[in-house]
C-alpha cells in the first residue's frame, strides 16, 4: 500500500473514532449506557429484543432491567460502530506490516490494535460495573486516544510539510504542554459527565444562587474508587460533591482557554505562510467554539444536542492542536539532508521548473 492511501484510509478510520465518541456520548447522556445490562449480547441476543417474545424472555431474565428498546438499540448500534473501529484498526496494522519495509510506521499501528483491545474491556466493565463513573471516564480518556493517535497517524504518513519557521519554532514546547494541559481537561469532562455533575452550576459566570462559590466537597467528589450500589446511573454524590467537581472543570476550561488562546494567537502572528497560520487559526476557532457549547450547557440547562456537541468539540480541538504539534516538529534529519544534497530543491518553484 502507497503511503498517502495508508494516510488516507488512516483518515477515515479517526473519522470512523470520532463518530463512535459521539455515538458513545449520546448514549451516556440519554442514559442508556445500561440498555443493554449483558455484555457483548443485548439480553443474550445479537441484537436488542423488539418481538414481544423475545421482550418477555428478556424481563424474566433480568427483572431488574426491564427492556427499553429504544435505549437497547441505541447501545447496540454504538457497540456495533465500535466494532467496525476496531476491525478498521486491525486492517490499518495488517496494512502497516505488510508494508513496513517501505517505510510505513509500524508500531503506532500495533499500539493502536492494543489500545482497541483495551477499550472493548473497557466497554465491558461498563456494563458488567454497571456504568461505574471511573471505568467509564478511562473508556472516553481511551476513546479519544485512539482518535487522536489515529490523526497523528494520518499526519505522519500524509504529504510532507516544511518544517516550522523560525518564528513559531520556539512554540513547540508551549504546544506540547498545552496537549498536556489539554488530555487533564478532557479527564476531568469525562468525571464531570460520568457524575452527572454537569447541571451542578446552573449559571455562569456564577454557580447558582448568584454565588460564585458554593459549598464544595472535593474529598468526596473526586474519590478515585468507592463501593456503589446496584448501578451508579443519575449518581450518588450529594450537591456539594457535584459541585466541587463542576468547579474544577470550569477552572480547567479557563487555564486552558488561557493556554491555548495565547498560542493559538502567537502561531497566528508569527506564523509564516498559510499552513502555519492556519493551523493557529483552526486551533482557536475550535477553542472559541467548545467554550461557547460549554456556556450553552451551563445557560441551557444541559440539552442533550448541545451536551453531544460538547465532546465533538473537545475532539475538535484535540485533532486541531495535534495537526499544530505536527506543523512545529523539525525537519526529518533524512529529509534535511536530501535538501542539502540538492540545493536547488530549496529554491523557488520557478527556478526548479527552469531546471527541469
Amino acid at each position: 500500500m502507497k503511503r498517502r492511501t495508508f494516510s488516507k484510509l488512516a483518515i477515515a478510520t479517526a473519522l470512523l473514532a470520532l463518530a463512535v465518541i459521539l455515538l458513545g456520548a449520546y448514549v451516556r447522556l440519554s442514559d442508556a449506557g445500561l440498555g443493554c445490562p449483558d455484555w457483548p449480547g443485548c439480553y443474550g441476543r445479537l441484537v436488542a429484543p423488539s418481538r414481544p417474545e423475545a421482550v418477555a424472555q428478556a424481563n424474566a431474565a433480568y427483572p431488574d432491567r426491564p427492556v427499553e428498546a429504544h435505549k437497547a438499540w441505541k447501545e447496540m448500534v454504538h457497540r456495533y460502530l465500535a466494532s467496525a473501529l476496531g476491525l478498521a484498526i486491525l486492517v490499518l496494522a495488517l496494512a502497516a506490516w505488510r508494508g513496513r519495509r517501505a517505510g510505513l510506521p509500524l508500531v503506532l499501528p500495533l499500539v493502536l490494535v492494543g489500545l482497541v483491545v483495551f477499550q472493548g474491556l473497557l466497554g465491558m466493565w461498563t456494563v458488567t460495573l454497571r456504568v461505574n463513573p471511573t471505568i467509564v471516564t478511562a473508556h472516553l480518556a481511551g476513546g479519544m486516544a485512539t482518535l487522536g493517535l489515529l490523526w497523528w497517524l494520518a499526519l505522519r504518513t500524509g504529504p510532507a510539510t516544511p518544517g516550522p519557521s523560525a518564528g513559531v519554532a520556539g512554540l513547540r514546547p508551549w504546544a506540547w504542554a498545552g496537549l498536556v494541559l489539554l488530555c487533564g481537561q478532557i479527564l476531568l469532562g469525562g468525571w464531570t459527565s460520568t457524575h452527572y455533575a454537569a447541571a451542578a452550576c446552573i449559571e455562569f459566570p456564577t454557580c447558582y444562587g448568584g454565588r460564585w462559590w458554593p459549598a464544595t466537597d472535593f474529598a468526596e467528589g473526586f474519590a478515585l474508587w468507592r463501593p456503589l450500589g446496584p448501578d451508579y446511573e443519575f449518581g450518588h454524590l450529594d450537591s456539594a460533591a457535584r459541585t466541587a467537581i463542576h468547579l474544577t472543570h470550569r477552572l480547567g476550561a479557563l487555564v486552558v482557554l488561557l493556554a491555548l488562546g495565547a498560542l493559538a494567537i502567537l502561531t497566528v502572528r508569527r506564523g509564516d505562510g498559510g499552513i502555519e497560520r492556519g493551523s493557529g487559526l483552526a486551533l482557536g476557532a475550535a477553542l472559541l467554539l467548545q467554550v461557547g457549547l460549554g456556556i450553552a450547557n451551563v445557560v441551557g440547562h444541559l440539552p442533550l444536542p448541545v451536551a453531544v456537541a460538547h465532546t465533538g468539540g473537545a475532539a475538535l480541538v484535540l485533532l486541531a492542536l495535534l495537526t499544530l504539534v505536527h506543523r512545529l516538529r523539525p525537519v526529518p534529519i533524512a529529509r534535511a539532508v536530501g535538501a542539502a544534497a540538492n540545493p536547488l530543491d530549496s529554491r523557488p518553484q520557478q527556478l526548479r521548473e527552469c531546471r527541469s
